[in-house]
């Protein structure tokens, strides 16, 4: 197993961590989807393997680390939403 190195922050910040010091800020309304989506990554019964731009995955994972999911069940929910008919496209022209 790799051993990890921290910096000094960086083991100040896991350090309080796992003292107990860091409350969660989650609305109750954020908890929940976050659950909803996870439970629905679990029950997949499908993979699929698709390439993707360096730059566009990097887009992917900084908004889903925004949302605070992983960028995998960003990833599903955005296709989820297309194959519901719930996610529409936004012209920049409009």
């Amino acid at each position: 197993m790799k051993t990890i190195i921290l910096d000094q922050e960086e083991q100040d910040l896991l350090e309080a961590f796992e003292a107990g010091e860091f409350q969660s800020m989650m609305s109750p309304e954020r908890k929940q989807f976050i659950e909803t989506s996870a439970k629905q990554s679990c029950q997949q019964n499908k993979r699929v393997n698709i390439k993707v731009s360096e730059s566009d995955l990097t887009a992917i994972q900084k908004a889903a680390l925004q949302q605070g999911i992983p960028y995998q069940i960003f990833i599903t929910s955005i296709l989820h939403k297309y194959a519901s008919g719930t996610l529409y496209e936004i012209s920049h022209n409009q």
